[in-house]
């Protein structure tokens, strides 16, 4: 039970930090961000962005965004979707 106790705190200790760098994440500035902000960000951190933006290219980013909607039911309109890959293409298209 402490051998329980004592990872528990360390693996909370551990992930306080990754957690309180959340409210740090910053996206590049321009055209629909705020779209991304509140679309992406109402389901997972922002910081998938530039994490994978190396991998990623328009088709690559249309294909998530795609994913986020169909397999994900992310509630986006058609019109928005193709706003949020446009931010994501030009500034974070790998």
């Amino acid at each position: 039970m402490l051998r329980l106790a004592t990872t528990t705190a360390v693996l909370l200790l551990l992930a306080g930090p990754a957690l309180a760098g959340e409210e740090n994440i910053k996206l590049a500035d321009g055209p629909n961000l705020m779209l991304v902000e509140g679309h992406c960000g109402a389901c997972h951190s922002l910081d998938y962005i530039p994490m994978n933006s190396p991998f990623l290219d328009r088709t690559k980013w249309q294909g998530t965004v795609t994913k986020m909607i169909k397999v994900y039911g992310a509630p986006i309109a058609d019109d928005e979707a193709v706003q949020i890959i446009d931010y994501l293409a030009a500034r974070y298209g790998g």
